[in-house]
């Protein structure tokens, strides 16, 4: 097939073309020898992929393309910014040269952003770089303090903050998806234990109305933020940083705490005087119902009257966004520091003579800018707020509540956790990905669970009926799935 666009009445041609794609090419965390399901997309919109098979079968989307793609597919705003773009210039180098998308978007970024401290802004290709660049910032930043013993990061258990070589050293050693083979090759940090789970954030609108409770460990939380103290203390000549997820830890489980433990974390960071990172490549621009994840912290002290002086401003000292940034349209991360961090990198008597070591090919891409610039366009509008809330409220009405009070939670079901525009479903054991692909398809539906995690993060245009429809596809499977592990499917 010549045709760029694959055809659903063409069965043969499509089934040359999966045979095609099996032999050689490689899908993300797959085998080349694997048997796994792929399905072929004719085209995608709004919430809904349409599948190149002979029904044009349509499936609701309920990850987001891994989480990127908040404003669904084909938006018409989205698209136009970047027809428009595109017929001024697709791309210019970065070095020597800057222009109007990228001022435009550093602009909207910081806005959004809304903290005084967090003014610099460092454009990358993709999230995991935008890691590596906040890694190599903090290490930049020491050594031009003339502190280059200061090398060492410290990282939260079970966290996850990508898969090159740089983000995989900050990776949870052990439980990791990759860390664990190159365990000898990546640099060796530290890495301290993780806050306790919640259920739900007690900052969120429905928190008066939840029926069981966070079950928040206050004393778990404590000896979790000893142990970082302890740390702290013991290391301070060799810590470069702090790295971590707010508030929701992503791949390394998915796991929801307290706010309280990044005030305290904060307040640490201060005493010892050791740069805080906050990775919110899948947390931002949203998805936790605060544009930022970091910002939970300010909602929960008003909310429990902390007076005004009392107040820990609880932001980092280099962030790192991605995934959301473009809408899902195209890859781009960036990387948003302090003038602190800036300065003191950029000051004229270092070894670098004030350059800071980075710099991509693809480094602010205008058409990148400008689909970054729509998204942010269309979250400034405000109305992502009251649709991740709507959201929440429906996760948890028919996932939290119907789950928990079911026949599988204590069997099959471990935990279910919701927190803005995500729920999360832990099993005991993992479940089998193959399973589920086989039979999502005729549920309408397309998840990607991954270990014993079964999750949702829709975009957040879905409706009540298409959101309906992926947590009724997501309880039947549940179903089936128990069923077949004990030999009755």
């Amino acid at each position: 097939m010549n045709d760029s666009k694959l055809k659903s009445n063409n069965v043969n041609g499509i089934n040359a073309l999966l045979a095609f794609d099996k032999a050689h090419i490689w899908h993300p965390y797959s085998s080349m020898n694997s048997n796994q399901i792929i399905l072929p997309v004719l085209c995608a919109k709004g919430c809904k992929l349409t599948l190149a098979d002979e029904q044009e079968t349509q499936l609701i989307d309920g990850i987001s393309s891994w989480w990127c793609m908040i404003h669904g597919y084909s938006d018409e705003r989205m698209n136009e910014a970047l027809k428009t773009q595109i017929d001024d210039f697709s791309h210019v180098m970065f070095g020597g040269l800057t222009h109007l998308p990228a001022i435009r978007l550093v602009q909207n970024l910081l806005k959004f952003i809304d903290h005084p401290q967090l003014d610099a802004v460092f454009f990358a290709d993709s999230a995991s770089v935008a890691v590596e660049v906040s890694l190599k910032m903090a290490l930049q930043y020491q050594f031009s303090l003339n502190c280059p013993k200061k090398k060492k990061f410290i990282s939260l258990k079970l966290g996850y903050h990508g898969g090159t070589m740089g983000a995989m050293s900050v990776c949870d050693p052990v439980n990791s998806m990759h860390h664990f083979l190159f365990s000898d090759y990546v640099p060796q940090n530290i890495f301290v234990t993780e806050p306790p789970m919640v259920d739900m954030l007690c900052t969120s609108s429905l928190y008066g109305s939840f029926q069981l409770g966070d079950n928040y460990d206050d004393e778990t939380n404590r000896k979790a933020i000893k142990d970082m103290e302890e740390t702290m203390n013991s290391c301070h000549e060799e810590i470069c940083a702090v790295i971590l997820e707010p508030i929701l830890q992503g791949a390394g489980g998915m796991r929801l705490y307290h706010p309280k433990y990044l005030i305290e974390l904060k307040k640490l960071c201060l005493k010892f005087d050791i740069p805080l990172i906050f990775d919110e490549i899948a947390t931002g621009f949203g998805r936790t119902g605060e544009a930022f994840a970091f910002k939970h912290c300010d909602v929960y002290q008003k909310m429990i009257g902390t007076p005004a002086s009392e107040i820990v401003d609880v932001f980092p000292d280099i962030l790192c966004v991605g995934k959301a940034l473009t809408g899902g349209y195209m890859t781009m991360s960036a990387v948003i520091t302090s003038k602190r961090i800036a300065n003191v990198i950029s000051a004229k008597d270092t070894a670098t003579k004030g350059t800071f070591m980075h710099g991509p090919t693809f480094m602010a891409n205008p058409l990148a800018c400008a689909a970054a610039n729509a998204s942010l366009d269309i979250l400034m509008e405000g109305n992502w707020k009251d649709m991740v809330a709507r959201i929440e409220a429906q996760l948890y009405r028919e996932l939290y509540v119907e789950l928990r009070n079911s026949h599988l939670y204590g069997k099959l079901i471990n935990n279910l956790r919701v927190v803005g525009a995500a729920g999360v479903i832990e099993l005991f054991e993992p479940i089998d990905g193959t399973f589920v692909q086989k039979r999502q398809v005729s549920k309408g539906i397309f998840i990607r669970p991954f270990g014993k995690l079964v999750y949702i993060m829709p975009p957040y245009i879905i409706s009540g009926e298409e959101l309906t429809i992926l947590t009724t596809g997501i309880k039947q499977l549940l179903l089936e799935w128990s069923a077949y592990k004990i030999g009755n499917y």
